[in-house]
């Protein structure tokens, strides 16, 4: 396969990297502490997270999609072939030194993804080669017989600067599949973003709300004080409460529906009874937070023998479960408690307002690019 002179890197935006950025710090970034604020807030009122979550996606989609655009353009002033020579580009970046950004965007440039490229070409450089040789045949030949149906196509697009690209059929079906692909990838790896983000999110704004200050392991206080992911002993847990001297809970929260029972008894079944915290002794009750339990599954009554207790994040305003449940275990009595159901939502967002989110995700990378 021949080489081409053109250099992808000089084609990309200067934001593009960051919108392929997955640490969650970056994350709260690029969608805006506002937009993040309202997601936790629905959900704490109970609202399904992807139903929350779509105009965050539709954003993301949006940008890239729109970065991808200019790379096409930017691309068709340095080479009138631009388009033609996309192939090549691809897999000079695919099989040679090249950043994570650059290798992203030349396997949508080609159809592919992550993992289109570990299923179909298995990883094979050799399938490579004849892949993108493949396709090049064919996007010619799709832009020919597009042309012989509709007619020939020339698209003027012109800057602000005043530069002007011109595309023909073959320049479109080439941006239609790299848009095509790159839509497939994102909303793929957004479930599995989304879960581990708003995790953190959500538990640390919940416990905040409640009353309860965020600090680092091991805390300088005994009472009021959690930290969130930590392992100690044998058991992991999303979140840890001192609730009081003497008295923690850890907590697990995962976005499960119905359809998965067996993941959240899995979660009731691995507690400690105590847990030793800078030399001293806690009893632990252990709480898990779901999206929601299916009728029947026995759940309930199982994390009941086992000294736990599960709330859904279905039902509205589940907060006000979980503040029911710490008074009548361990007195702590949360505002959210005298709060009126109709006034919840302004509650929650009046409590979240000088909660910083970057806090709860401060290190947490949601996504490797890679899978993306």
């Amino acid at each position: 396969m021949k080489s081409t002179a053109i250099t992808l890197k000089d084609l990309l935006p200067e934001n593009f990297n960051n919108l392929l950025e997955s640490k969650g710090a970056t994350f709260i970034k690029r969608a805006g502490e506002e937009n993040v604020r309202q997601v936790v807030v629905d959900v704490l009122c109970g609202n399904n997270l992807r139903a929350s979550t779509e105009h965050l996606t539709r954003l993301r989609l949006g940008k890239i999609n729109a970065a991808t655009f200019i790379v096409y353009l930017r691309g068709l002033q340095v080479a009138k072939d631009f388009s033609r020579q996309i192939p090549q580009i691809a897999f000079q970046n695919l099989t040679c030194r090249a950043t994570k950004s650059e290798k992203e965007i030349c396997k949508w440039m080609i159809g592919l993804t992550g993992k289109g490229v570990q299923n179909v070409l298995r990883d094979d450089e050799l399938q490579l080669k004849k892949y993108t040789e493949s396709f090049a045949i064919n996007l010619k030949r799709l832009a020919t017989e597009t042309e012989k149906d509709l007619g020939k196509l020339q698209c003027r697009v012109k800057s602000k600067s005043g530069t002007e690209s011109i595309l023909d059929w073959h320049d479109i079906l080439s941006l239609f599949c790299t848009i095509g692909s790159q839509t497939l990838a994102i909303r793929g790896s957004e479930k599995s973003t989304y879960g581990k983000l708003f995790e953190r999110l959500v538990l640390g704004s919940v416990l905040a709300a409640l009353g309860f200050e965020q600090t680092s392991y091991p805390p300088g206080k005994t009472s009021g004080v959690f930290w969130l992911s930590s392992k100690i002993g044998e058991r992991e847990a999303d979140a840890t409460l001192l609730v009081a001297p003497g008295q923690a809970i850890r907590f697990d929260l995962g976005f499960i529906g119905r359809g998965n029972p067996e993941i959240t008894k899995d979660k009731v079944s691995r507690f400690e009874r105590n847990l030793e915290v800078n030399k001293q002794q806690f009893h632990s009750a252990t709480c898990i937070i779901v999206d929601r339990v299916g009728e029947g599954s026995g759940l309930e009554e199982h994390a009941k023998r086992a000294g736990a207790r599960v709330i859904q994040m279905s039902m509205s305003y589940w907060p006000v479960e979980l503040a029911q449940w710490l008074f009548d275990k361990f007195a702590h009595k949360a505002d959210v408690l005298n709060c009126p159901r109709k006034d919840l939502p302004e509650f929650f967002k009046r409590k979240l307002t000088a909660v910083s989110f970057e806090t709860f995700v401060r290190g947490l990378i949601i996504s490797e690019s890679e899978q993306v």
